[in-house]
């Protein structure tokens, strides 16, 4: 089982309702700021190019990587990637020493300011979710159906028959991360 993100930039309004869950569900909707992104606290990271006749909007978050740069350089086993295939903390292990934020090429985590520990996709509602048969918040409140999450190992998931069709792209591929967070950019 390899469980994944699909984002379909070409089906996205840019209402950020899946921003706004995820600060809801993960941080208690929280309006303290999240200081690494100079953000709201979410997993999510709206990143807007200005390009001035053709704006272009991208939304950020952990890639759940099955190379992950991350778990490579943490000292104490704390960034670890689980029998799901994704890519988790676990903080009792953490001793904030913030290498696995420098590693990310991605820059999905974020430093909790409060705690002194890193953050990141998915947040413990969304993982509670997930463990229970339930999509991340992110994909489950998303008005335009533009998320999809499930197992691409899986030929009958949404997420394959979704990965299937379309043209697909994969952030910083030529890193070697193999990251699982897909990005549909047309059909």
């Amino acid at each position: 089982m390899r469980l994944a993100h699909l984002w379909d930039q070409s089906a996205c309004i840019g209402c950020g309702a899946c921003i706004a869950a995820c600060n809801a569900a993960n941080y208690g909707s929280s309006t303290r700021e999240n200081r690494t992104w100079g953000w709201i606290r979410s997993n999510i990271r709206r990143i807007t190019f200005d390009l001035k006749a053709k704006p272009y909007m991208l939304l950020v978050q952990c890639q759940h990587c099955d190379n992950a740069p991350c778990v490579a350089v943490c000292p104490t086993g704390a960034s670890y990637r689980d029998k799901d295939g994704l890519v988790k903390i676990n903080p009792a292990l953490c001793i904030g020493c913030k290498y696995c934020m420098t590693a990310c090429p991605y820059g999905a985590r974020w430093l909790d300011d409060e705690t002194g520990l890193p953050m990141k996709c998915m947040g413990e509602e969304c993982q509670s979710r997930v463990a229970a048969g339930l999509e991340p918040v992110c994909v489950a409140v998303c008005p335009a159906g533009a998320r999809a999450f499930g197992d691409i190992d899986d030929p009958n998931s949404e997420i394959s028959k979704r990965l299937a069709s379309g043209r697909i792209i994969r952030l910083l591929e030529y890193k070697g991360t193999e990251p699982k967070f897909f990005v549909r950019v047309g059909p």
